[in-house]
């Protein structure tokens, strides 16, 4: 009995040795940066015209919103007067969320389809007779996660000519889709894309290449 008793008292302080430890090691301090949501929230990160500008659109939008849609026209008109480059020919869907319209430039005859995203924090371009199909989110604007206070990068998006970019896919900021070039449905792309070939999947890879 005396034995059993004793055996019984070491695994207890054993465990209670174990909890100690792990409670200690708990408590120790982390050596991971906290983020400094204060300085994001104080930078300067648009100009007072830019940031006047951006109400203003907020404002129209329902005009571009609510427009029927075989009103190409009316809605080419919109964007150009908020500054955008858009050439004759362009066809985007009423229901396309545009964060800044002066930062983009969209060549002829392509086309935005309904439900894109064309998230312009810093400039997109979309090439002549390319296609953005439904859904897709085409992300000029992210972070540098180096810094805590996480500053705003207003890193570019270029879609070739000829380039059709699948429904819901994403395209990253600073990619680059090359000429004639395919990205699939639900694809990120995060990285380049070279022109005719076609990629897909999460991240995008590449299918194979297409006949130029």
């Amino acid at each position: 009995m005396l034995s059993q008793n004793l055996a019984k008292a070491e695994r207890l302080r054993q465990s209670t040795g174990s909890i100690s430890k792990f409670t200690t090691a708990a408590k120790t301090p982390s050596t991971v940066k906290l983020l400094d949501i204060h300085a994001n929230r104080a930078a300067t990160k648009w100009t007072l015209g830019e940031q006047c500008g951006r109400v203003l659109w907020g404002l129209v939008a329902p005009l571009f919103r609510l427009s029927p849609r075989p009103l190409w026209c009316w809605r080419r008109v919109l964007l150009r007067l908020f500054g955008a480059n858009v050439a004759r020919g362009v066809h985007v869907f009423p229901t396309v969320r545009i964060t800044i319209p002066w930062n983009l430039d969209i060549a002829e005859d392509a086309a935005i389809g309904d439900r894109v995203i064309l998230y312009a924090l810093g400039q997109i371009s979309i090439g002549s007779r390319s296609t953005i199909s439904q859904g897709a989110h085409l992300c000029a604007g992210t972070h540098d996660i180096a810094h805590p206070s996480r500053p705003l990068v207003k890193a570019p998006v270029k879609i070739g000519s000829d380039v059709w970019v699948c429904a819901d896919a994403f395209v990253g900021p600073g990619v680059d889709v090359g000429d004639g070039a395919i990205v699939g449905a639900r694809a990120v792309a995060m990285k380049n894309v070279p022109a005719h070939t076609i990629v897909a999947g999460n991240p995008a890879r590449q299918i194979r290449t297409i006949n130029a």
